[in-house]
């Protein structure tokens, strides 16, 4: 598989004209000298005049929607829908990524990728084919300039990827793929010998070894094919090769993890949920709770 043109045709989707103006606003900004903090709320503080902070708040309104965050660039401070300070920070007591070198697939703008390089990671590379995420990276990116890699590329490529990696994030994908276990073997192809991978997904809370099939989407979530109680997860991990399937935590999503901010368009998880009982999404399912695994060779 040539990777360098499946690269390239994904980055010829920054050359339409919304988004070569965008790109071109981010390279005219100055270099500023910034100190960064890669905290709940990644973080620059730099000196800028008034209307250089209406130039980088512009580009950040031009860049929504927001999923993952927060980020605070001096007194701007980008609220996503997700305060993802809250998954990671659940996960960390789980995790030792001192002198490691990591991918994050599905890495959206990079907001874990920072908080893994405050963990003290060799390396982060992330993995993601969105060309609005990869704007929104570029654009953090001349503030943080963080020894970060993204790829704009697909869980799919990671076999003929070449690198490999100590640690893997997988978190909240493998819902959206059609054959999760094909995906499962591929990340594990993409792990060094004793590599562990970390996996998130919803989950159906109930005994038995068997997925949730939604028939138009669920929590008005279209791409959704199938959303597996714990045993059946283990199942699929079992059957990718993986020999450990460990249980870190599980969550109900609630309205203060996701919900609806001036930094994206639409609706937000209140909108997915039945109005009259939030324990069903609006399709009539139950509502979205979260496993996170660590499963290794």
């Amino acid at each position: 598989m040539d990777l360098t043109t499946i690269k390239n045709e994904m980055l010829k989707k920054l050359e339409n004209a919304q988004n070569a103006e965008i790109l071109g606003a981010i390279n005219a900004l100055p270099k500023f000298d910034c100190e960064v903090s890669f905290g709940d709320a990644i973080s620059a503080k730099f000196d800028a005049n008034e209307e250089q902070m209406e130039q980088i708040r512009q580009i950040a309104l031009s860049l929504k929607p927001w999923r993952k965050g927060p980020f605070a660039l001096n007194e701007l401070f980008i609220d996503s829908e997700w305060q993802s300070f809250i998954k990671f920070n659940l996960l960390r007591g789980h995790i030792d990524l001192a002198g490691k070198n990591v991918a994050d697939v599905g890495c959206n703008n990079g907001y874990y990728m920072y908080r893994m390089l405050g963990l003290g990671a060799r390396s982060v590379t992330g993995f993601d084919p969105s060309a609005l995420f990869y704007l929104q990276f570029l654009f953090l990116q001349h503030f943080m300039r963080a020894q970060a890699i993204f790829e704009p590329l697909g869980v799919e490529h990671l076999p003929f990827y070449g690198a490999k990696f100590d640690t893997i994030f997988c978190l909240g994908v493998i819902y959206h793929r059609s054959d999760p276990i094909s995906m499962l073997k591929q990340l594990k192809s993409a792990l060094n010998s004793g590599g562990e991978v970390i996996l998130d997904t919803m989950y159906i809370d109930m005994d038995g070894d068997f997925a949730l099939t939604p028939k138009g989407g669920y929590s008005k979530i279209s791409n959704i094919y199938f959303v597996p109680t714990i045993g059946a997860l283990s199942n699929w991990c079992e059957r990718a090769k993986f020999k450990n399937f460990e249980i870190l935590e599980t969550k109900q999503t609630d309205f203060n993890e996701q919900r609806k901010t001036e930094w994206i368009d639409g609706q937000s998880l209140e909108n997915f949920l039945n109005p009259k009982n939030p324990n069903l999404t609006i399709e009539g399912y139950p509502a979205p709770k979260r496993v996170y695994v660590k499963i290794s060779l």
